[in-house]
């Protein structure tokens, strides 16, 4: 009964516990297996001869916060035809040094945002071996779905600096990694996707970088282009810091300096600021007729942004257009512009809603994964590392 709660406990099929040693730092425990029949490897007779024993020190999972080793004496039997082998174990792998379900905790600790050194240190192992066991991991790009997401992220692996991240904005999910984001390279990857499925696809979700929109508008015909909110807003935002900025080289020191560190008073929206907040914002708008314009454009813009109704949406915002064209602020003659020759991805972005949130959230992780991990120069692994991460 005891040998039997034992058994439980270490739960290994098939094996008897023969002792167990404590240390400080590790714990072993001796173990052997009843013989058995087996087949031979080279002629497929059975066999119960056996040859001779030794003994295996085997890494297993950490038990009671030490490291963990089976000492297993292994038997080799021996058949009629002169060859000789070792018996097989459900728990060991050929040619290993460690019980596979360890192989298979070192998989899934492989998800967490920790670097391979701090797993190993927790398993027992070398980082190579995590390395290693990552390496025998591998993702393919799934089936595309009716929306894809694209972005670019710093990696700085052995393939480039900038590596291309493509994501279903839906499920969400992380659907593959590219090397770099060359038109060249981009060219070959989608040249090189299924052709039925790219017809299917109906959403395409990028920032405002030109090359993407003409690889869509080639590779993705049937799709809408979109472009991401986070990025055509921001222009609005730029370009009233710009006007305060220009505005504050013209006031004295003290002042210049209260309008720096009170900047987030004009880009916060207004309705959100408490009383308080908006008389000290009303107080710095009425310093200067260019800053109270730009605020206006900007409060403008955002209402247009948070309307629910596309056709409203639609007509505002090419009234918005006209309105920044004739403001006399040359920032916000340059955001209009860019508007206007962005226009049917903003519309897009206003009518389907959908955005490049989930994407710049994989980012994040990314980032920290990129840096808990002191950077990675080889991008397969780095890959299949993120891959096996976010999904």
């Amino acid at each position: 009964m005891h040998n039997y709660c034992i058994n439980k406990l270490l739960d290994l099929k098939g094996v008897k516990i023969k002792n167990i040693t404590h240390a400080d730092t590790f714990v072993k425990i001796y173990l052997e297996t009843n013989p058995s029949e087996h087949i031979c490897p080279n002629c497929g007779k059975q066999t119960k001869r056996v040859h001779d024993y030794r003994d295996q020190k085997i890494k297993d999972l950490p038990f009671q916060f030490k490291n963990c080793f089976l000492i297993l004496r292994k038997r080799r039997y021996i058949c009629t035809c002169g060859k000789r082998f070792y018996e097989k174990y459900s728990f060991l792998a050929r040619y290993q040094q460690r019980t596979t379900r360890l192989t298979h905790i070192i998989a899934h600790m492989l998800r967490e945002l920790v670097s391979m050194k701090s797993i190993a240190k927790r398993t027992n192992v070398s980082p190579s071996t995590v390395a290693r066991i990552l390496d025998t991991l591998s993702y393919s790009c799934p089936k595309l779905k009716n929306s894809i997401s694209i972005d670019e992220f710093k990696g700085d692996t052995d393939a480039g600096k900038y590596q291309c991240i493509i994501v279903n904005p839906n499920l969400p999910s992380v659907m593959d990694l590219l090397p770099n984001r060359s038109q060249a390279h981009l060219t070959s990857y989608f040249s090189g996707l299924n052709r039925a499925e790219r017809y299917r696809v109906k959403f395409f979700v990028c920032d405002m970088w030109q090359p993407y929109v003409d690889l869509a508008k080639i590779y993705f015909p049937n799709a809408a282009i979109i472009i991401d909110k986070y990025h055509f807003i921001r222009q609005v935002t730029w370009a009233t810091e710009k006007v305060r900025k220009r505005l504050q080289k013209t006031m004295p020191v003290a002042l210049r300096k209260y309008y720096k560190r009170s900047r987030k008073l004009i880009l916060t929206r207004y309705y959100k600021l408490k009383e308080e907040k908006k008389h000290a914002c009303d107080l710095m708008l009425q310093y200067n007729d260019d800053l109270r314009l730009a605020h206006k454009l900007k409060e403008w813009f955002y209402a247009i942004c948070q309307n629910k109704k596309y056709s409203e949406q639609r007509k505002q915002f090419f009234e918005w257009i006209k309105w920044a064209e004739t403001s006399g602020l040359e920032e916000f003659e340059k955001c209009a512009a860019t508007y206007r020759n962005w226009s049917e991805g903003i519309l897009n972005a206003f009518k389907y809603g959908l955005t490049n949130g989930p994407t710049e959230g994989y980012n994040n992780k990314i980032k920290i994964l990129k840096r808990v991990s002191f950077g990675m120069k080889n991008f397969p692994r780095f890959r299949t590392r993120i891959l096996h991460s976010m999904n």
